[in-house]
Order: C-alpha cells, then structure tokens, then sequence
C-alpha cells in the first residue's frame, strides 16, 4: 500500500515538472534567442542543426532546442533570456547581436554561444577572441566593418548618382556605429549621405517614398535581423521601385536586389552549431576562442542590373564570386 501511494505521489510531481525540467531528465535542453522571426531564418536555423549534427547532436532524438524569438521586438530579448535561465536551459545559443546582449547579463553560469555580425570585442560581449573568458564564446562574420566597402561597391555600379541613402533600424545596437563610418566613406566618394530609418513592416513604404522625396539614386541597407527576416520583401521592393539596392546577404540579390556583399551568416550559424555541440559534451566557453568566419561573397544580379538600366563594369564582374543571371 505504502509502494502504491509512493507511486502515485511521485507521478503527481512529476507532471507538475515544467516541460523543460522533464526534458532536462532525458537529454540537454538548448535554449536557443534570436531578435527576429522564425519566418526569415529557416536558412540559418538549418545552418545551426547542421552544426550540432555533426557534433554530434540531434535534435530531437539527443538533444532538445527550446526557441526563443522576440518577433523583432529587441525590448522583448531580456525578459526571454531570463525565462531560459529560469528554465535552467543547458546552454544558450544566442544568435544576433542584440540577442547576445541580452544573454550575457542574464547569467553567469550557464554557458553562451553567441553568433554575431561585427566585433564582438567592440560590442562589450568578450575582451579576447583567443581568450573569451568567463561562460561566453561564439562565432562573428563580417559585417559592420564591410559597410563602407558596400557604399563604394553600390557608387560603382551607379556612377552617376550624387545622392545615397543608408537604411538602419534605430533600435539596433550597431546602428549608429554603421551610421557614422558610412556617412565618413561618402564624401571621399563624392556622394552626399541620407540616413533613414525603418524598424516596422508598415515603415517599409514610407523608406521608398523618402527616397523618392530626397532624390537618392542608391540605397545601402544595414545590417540587421529584421531586415534579414524581411530580406525578400526588400529585395523585391527595391526592384519594384527601380532602386539599386545593396545588402550583406545572397538571398537579398536572389530575391531581385542589385548586389550583396559581406560574410556568410550561414557559415557563422553552423560553426555556433558545432560550438554549442562541443560544450554539451563539456567544454568549457573560456577554452574556445572566438571563432571569425572571414568568408565574404561578391553577388550581383545581371537581371536586375539591366533592368535598372546599368552596365556592370568587368572590373566588378571579374571580382564577382557569383552573377545570378
């Protein structure tokens, strides 16, 4: 009788357990923050179980990922890291900058691998890629440091124009670092620079008509997750207003932009993959060094270039790592 009620009393609480502290009984639970939407990220989520899977990990048979999106609401990125440290998660996968700057101050002890486009000395997150320290590590591609590169590449392709413009999302914590290097670049490059902001679906219609207003030949946008979640959207808008458009990523050309520059996010995903796999098997953040993936892609769409009325320079199509035609 004593066993029975034993029984029955450890079955109660144990369906009490929250879904993550059951899952924790079974296999190491990933808690994995983005800034943006699952909806734009599947290439990079991909990119993430490719990394683990190779490491050795599975989700769903060895492993299990709870996500955590804030929908591109950044303000929403402490209160959700701090539910992934209620959740006594096994290891945080922190992927976007503004979601590693959220993660970091919400615990000390459970370990982090951050994924980031920029320098993640330059953005407080560790004070040594070789020697990260403490419970963070991760992985960064090229990005802030190429959006001057990406002006002079837009002034290539559209020599004529005087006035460019860069887009950035106000709420971005590179924004105003971007911001300032751009606006640097452009008077060397004989352009007058227009700053504009959009950090909202609906903003996108009133970025193109300031364009319009402002007389901008060329559009640089910044990089930032919630561009990148929406990156066909403006892929397509910028060739439905004729505006040549640069942006870091390929599928940005692929979705009818002009051309993409900068490093490979995907590349950056799989390589956190393999980290967040290692420290399940016990390695320790601080003996990982930053990993920089300095991979960095030239696409330009010769579609869109004709149809915009423009002669791509050899000079650029020789330095092209892909032309979509």
């Amino acid at each position: 009788m004593q066993r029975r009620k034993f029984i029955t009393l450890l079955g109660a609480a144990a369906a009490a357990w929250p879904p993550i502290a059951l899952a924790q009984q079974r296999m190491p639970v990933i808690g994995f923050l983005n800034s943006a939407s699952p909806d734009g990220y599947a290439p990079m989520v991909a990119a993430f179980r490719q990394g683990l899977r190779d490491a050795g990990y599975v989700e769903g048979q060895n492993v299990a990922i709870e996500y955590r999106w804030a929908e591109d609401q950044y303000d929403r990125l402490p209160a959700l890291a701090a539910d992934l440290v209620r959740q006594q998660v096994t290891v945080i996968a922190a992927t976007s900058t503004p979601a590693a700057l959220a993660a970091k101050p919400a615990t000390t002890t459970i370990p982090i691998v951050f994924e980031m486009g920029g320098d993640p000395i330059q953005t407080g997150l560790v004070e040594s890629l070789s020697r990260p320290g403490g419970n963070i590590t991760g992985t960064a591609h090229l990005n802030v440091e190429l959006a001057p590169k990406r002006l002079e590449l837009l002034h290539e392709l559209v020599p004529t124009t005087n006035i460019a413009a860069l887009l950035v999302n106000p709420t971005n914590p590179n924004a105003e670092t971007v911001s300032k290097e751009v606006q640097a670049a452009a008077p060397t490059l004989g352009l007058q620079l227009q700053v504009i902001q959009a950090s909202t679906d609906r903003d996108f219609d009133t970025v193109f008509t300031t364009l319009l207003r402002l007389r901008a030949g060329a559009l640089a946008i910044a990089t930032d997750p919630f561009f990148t979640s929406r990156i066909e959207q403006l892929g397509a808008l910028s060739l439905r207003h004729a505006m040549p458009t640069i942006y870091q990523y390929r599928q940005f050309v692929a979705a009818g932009g002009l051309v993409s520059y900068g490093g490979s996010i995907t590349d950056s995903y799989y390589k956190a993959g393999v980290y967040t796999g290692r420290i399940l098997k016990g390695a320790k953040p601080a003996d990982l060094p930053v990993q920089l993936s300095t991979k960095v892609e030239l696409v330009i769409n010769l579609k869109t270039a004709k149809a915009l009325g423009l002669t791509v320079p050899v000079s650029l199509l020789g330095r092209a790592d892909e032309l979509i035609e």
